[in-house]
């Protein structure tokens, strides 16, 4: 169902799952995908931790600029990276762009709690997120980490899409914003999420 104008607004389909979770990542790449066709929408951003996902995600956004965002090295533990090699090989292979860096809501705030036991700012920002789901806060913190890094223009909508644990589970049109302007970001359009049982 393509989205539709009446005098009331527009009505776009969203994908809402029963559960999060990796079961839910090809609906999510299928709505992405169908959206960003829709409006010809040039940058999508998959989260992915050991690249699996990102290279799911080729089939579906090869002809556009695929950003796919780690998990920062040492993230697991000191020195580590889980992104495989070999899925990093085959994402640039392929001409995709593969971020690596601190994330948004993490970072000296983390430190702080992991020594001295008290939440920073940025982490109650990642907190406040899960509200909506672990995907909504994910796709949230890779557009703030993408947009710093020069990987997608903060002039122009993107699709971002993060997940619950591995997979994708959650799609987002976004206006993106840089970190320092956290509070220019703005969430267009919901494309796909799980939704949460009232019991």
């Amino acid at each position: 169902m393509a989205e539709q104008k009446n005098s009331e607004g527009l009505l776009v389909p969203c994908v809402y799952f029963d559960e999060p979770g990796p079961q839910n990542t090809q609906r999510t790449f299928q709505s992405a995908s169908k959206r960003a066709e829709e409006l010809d929408i040039s940058n999508i951003l998959v989260s992915s931790t050991s690249g699996k996902t990102g290279l799911e995600a080729l089939s579906y956004f090869s002809k556009r600029n695929l950003v796919v965002v780690t998990h920062s090295t040492g993230f697991k533990k000191p020195g580590h990276q889980q992104l495989k090699s070999q899925n990093k090989k085959k994402l640039q292979e392929a001409g995709v762009n593969v971020l690596t860096c601190q994330h948004a809501f993490g970072g000296v705030g983390r430190a702080v709690r992991k020594k001295l036991g008290t939440y920073e700012l940025e982490e109650v920002v990642a907190y406040t997120l899960r509200n909506f789901g672990e995907g909504t806060k994910v796709a949230l913190e890779i557009v703030l980490m993408a947009a710093d890094s020069g990987y997608i223009s903060t002039q122009q909508p993107c699709i971002s899409i993060g997940g619950t644990g591995s997979g994708v589970d959650t799609a987002l049109l976004l206006k993106p914003a840089h970190t320092q302007n956290f509070f220019d970001l703005r969430v267009m359009e919901i494309l796909a999420k799980p939704r949460f049982s009232m019991m």
